[in-house]
């Protein structure tokens, strides 16, 4: 615990809210929609929410400061997105059976290492220009977001700009605090209704049936393991830090399976977010950004715990304001990224198409860009190094 205090930063802190911000802004209107296709009642939304951020507070609190590096875990965004359209006519009871299959599923692949010893093999030119691809659009998103708001979209990047020159460390702190100066003044902050009220949860006894199992069950599992977790050990990997994967992959799977009967569907390593705790913008010494992480856990534990109010209180913000500020707490990463997947000439071009393809966005079968991103970056590398060797 001393140690934690004396790597305590403000802007470790803020790094960890504005991780918390863009994760719950951008996604958990999917969560809700997921939990509404099998006919969730507000109480079970309720309930999912207090499962699911009391799962990502205490995976990022306690794994960050086991391994000394910002782990940063996050519910599944794909996973939710196909099981809103798997949801339909299946009852609850059978949904937290296949969560639950599907978080066994997890562990078991994640204590048994097989999942590390996949990731292994992947070059780290193609693991960058992933996680480079995966993160352009929100880089791209700070100017977008000035076609519908430019005086807060600017303002908040010259901030940022003037501020590295001046107070690197503060950057993204000082945007984000001119960014609500100038939503609040120009009435774009929605605070009216706002009100506390603490999530209840709910028990939902699990029933297991075959056609749940092969429909939900299975398709989370891949779905999470390929678009979620992969980027996620690329995100770790890509910021140079080392640490046993397996357990991290292992222990999400478990606290899935322990909270799946309140609604945790599925908990990963996170990607983007967990981008903006290894970042420089959380602080410039890379052996203290794990208590951004863990900063991120305890905004994670609130939101589990205030579940309603915090929703209400992330929808208060602009949507410009919130693109606005994960991109700049990611430019470094971004760049980051690209540098080192076009630093070997003879990967150059793998990573070029692993880049290219994820930044598209395209989905297949349920599996993200990310997945896509990287098999076609192997191909690639496997077809150049094949024409090589016959070439000698």
């Amino acid at each position: 615990m001393m140690s934690f205090v004396k790597d305590f930063s403000l802007s470790a802190l803020i790094a960890g809210f504005v991780t918390v911000l863009v994760g719950f802004t951008s996604s958990a209107v999917i969560v809700f929609q997921a939990a509404h296709a099998f006919g969730a009642t507000p109480a079970e939304v309720a309930s999912w929410m207090w499962a699911l951020g009391l799962g990502m507070g205490a995976t990022c609190i306690l794994l960050s400061l086991r391994f000394k590096v910002p782990v940063v875990t996050a519910w599944s965004t794909p996973g939710a997105a196909m099981l809103i359209s798997a949801g339909a006519g299946v009852p609850m009871a059978q949904a937290i059976g296949a969560f639950m299959v599907s978080a066994l599923l997890m562990a078991l692949f994640g204590f048994t290492g097989g999942f590390e010893r996949s990731i292994k093999r992947i070059p780290m030119s193609l693991a960058s220009g992933m996680l480079a691809g995966v993160l352009l659009r929100f880089g791209l998103d700070v100017f977008a977001a000035m076609q519908t708001q430019f005086l807060l979209a600017f303002a908040m990047f010259c901030t940022y700009l003037l501020a590295r020159r001046l107070l690197p460390r503060y950057a993204v702190i000082s945007a984000l605090a001119v960014g609500s100066a100038i939503a609040a003044a120009q009435g774009l902050l929605q605070l009216d209704g706002i009100t506390l009220e603490l999530a209840q949860p709910l028990w939902t006894t699990p029933q297991f049936s075959v056609s749940a199992i092969i429909g939900i069950a299975l398709p989370l599992f891949i779905v999470t393991m390929a678009s979620q977790n992969m980027p996620g050990v690329a995100v770790i990997r890509a910021s140079g830090y080392t640490v046993p994967i397996s357990p991290l992959i292992g222990w999400t799977g478990s606290t899935t399976l322990l909270l799946a009967p309140f609604g945790a569907y599925a908990l990963n390593l996170a990607a983007i977010t967990a981008a903006i705790c290894m970042g420089r913008e959380a602080h410039e010494d890379p052996a203290r950004r794990y208590v951004a992480a863990v900063a991120a856990g305890a905004f994670y534990l609130l939101i589990g715990l205030f579940g309603a109010t915090v929703a209400a209180v992330f929808a208060a913000l602009p949507k410009e304001l919130v693109q606005v500020i994960a991109g700049l707490a990611l430019f470094g990463t971004i760049g980051n990224g690209l540098a080192a997947a076009l630093a070997r000439e003879g990967e150059r071009e793998p990573a070029l198409v692993t880049f290219l393809v994820t930044a598209s966005g395209i989905t297949l079968f349920g599996i993200g860009s990310a997945f896509w991103g990287l098999l076609a970056g192997v191909l690639a590398l496997l077809l150049m190094l094949a024409g090589r060797k016959s070439k000698k």
